[in-house]
């Protein structure tokens, strides 16, 4: 008996015991807790995917005007114009739709060739040798210069702002993070806007500055310039981080399921369904959290207006009410909609991108790399309650391991 099975059902998302599994207390939190409350940090969970859904497609009583992450919700912070994520309709809705015309399927699908050529550049010097880290070699790096592709940043200033937007959603282990000093801007995008305005080029940050939207006043204006830094802070924090640890998860699911591997590697139209079915079985963002804005209900327990409530969007992807066989991997199973990239009007504005990445570099990693294990005991899971994720993944193919052995 451990500490997923003593007990009342417990969940706490700093605790470090139920970070590297937390499957089997978030079934126990389905089967026996479906409404739960943790009283040391005053918070309340859905675990069921109906209910997940519920709570992230009402708005007007799950509010998303302080913040999806637990810490923001509950520290009540002031809101700068442009954290679109943290607002609701009308406002959220304005910026929606004034993002969506700069942020096009098109646009993102125009970066794969140079998404392709960059994870190239960084796989081939490693194959000789058969060992390589899915995260350090490419987690860490690909989806940061996607960012800066998009943006129009050079490279050699992509690590500062990588590193910016990381430290502010970094916490101590075993604590919530620590808010007292954020800031949601990365101020080293400012200079770039300000050269964009003089000097327009064919890039996001360019149309973020040109793009005409009507706001929630009604009003058709244009972006103002703490707008933009603040958009362009969110989507490279973004775009950074969920890729990372996509791709991560991406290497060790599949060093466990070396059959399923294979017919990836023999057939490569099956890549697009298995990035789907990694997001399900271990999405890189567990839960999502919302401001309860009046009093509600769940299975006759009251939820009070005030309170913060966590959506567990990792636990609703194992329903086994809505998945079969939930807790196997399979990328062959029948297609459902999963809760990887969240639900409704908050849904993920750059799933398409992350999709478009980890596709390619998972092609890009096969035609290398047809077979790996994990280092597991060398590995090292990142220590952050936002995100679930490797910060190193070392691997190495059945030739490097002959070669270690022999050593």
């Amino acid at each position: 008996m451990d500490a997923s099975t003593a007990g009342p059902p417990h969940w706490d998302p700093y605790n470090q015991k139920y970070f590297a599994n937390p499957y089997p207390v978030f079934k126990r939190l389905r089967e026996e807790a479906p409404i739960y409350h943790n009283e040391e940090y005053d918070f309340w969970a859905v675990s069921r995917y109906d209910d997940i859904q519920r709570v992230l497609g009402d708005y007007e009583t799950f509010s998303s005007a302080r913040g999806d992450i637990l810490e923001f919700v509950k520290a009540n912070m002031p809101i700068p114009p442009g954290v679109f994520i943290m607002t609701d309709p009308p406002i959220h809705t304005a910026y929606r739709t004034a993002l969506t015309k700069v942020f096009t399927p098109k646009k993102m699908n125009a970066l794969e060739p140079q998404i392709r050529a960059f994870c190239a550049k960084a796989l081939d010097p490693l194959v000789e040798g058969g060992e390589f880290d899915f995260v350090q070699h490419l987690g860490k790096e690909m989806p940061m210069r996607v960012i800066g592709m998009l943006l129009g940043v050079p490279d050699q200033d992509l690590k500062a702002v990588q590193r910016d937007g990381v430290e502010k959603l970094e916490s101590e282990r075993g604590k919530p993070l620590d808010l007292s000093e954020h800031d949601f801007v990365a101020e080293g995008f400012g200079d770039y806007i300000d050269w964009r305005y003089k000097n327009p080029s064919d890039d996001l940050m360019t149309e973020l500055i040109n793009v005409d939207f009507k706001d929630e006043t009604g009003t058709i204006r244009k972006f103002s310039r703490d707008e933009i830094l603040t958009i362009c802070s969110i989507i490279a924090g973004a775009g950074n981080d969920t890729t990372n640890r996509l791709i991560g998860w991406t290497g060790k699911t599949l060093a466990e399921h070396p059959d399923q591997r294979r017919q990836i590697y023999e057939n490569r139209a099956l890549i697009p369904q298995a990035i789907e079915e990694i997001l399900r079985f271990e999405p890189p963002g567990p839960s999502v959290a919302r401001y309860v804005a009046k009093d509600t209900e769940f299975y006759g327990v009251k939820v009070p207006a005030g309170a913060a409530m966590c959506a567990l969007s990792a636990s609703g992807n194992r329903d086994e009410t809505k998945f079969e066989n939930a807790d196997t991997f399979n990328i062959n199973r029948e297609r459902k909609p999963h809760l990887g990239f969240g639900f409704g009007f908050h849904a993920c504005l750059g799933n398409a991108l992350a999709r478009i990445e980890s596709r390619v570099a998972l092609d890009e990693i096969l035609n290398r790399f047809p077979e790996w294990e994990c280092d597991l005991d060398n590995a090292q899971l990142a220590s952050t309650s936002v995100m679930r994720g490797w910060e190193t993944l070392p691997a190495y193919t059945p030739k490097a391991k002959a070669r270690r052995a022999n050593a």
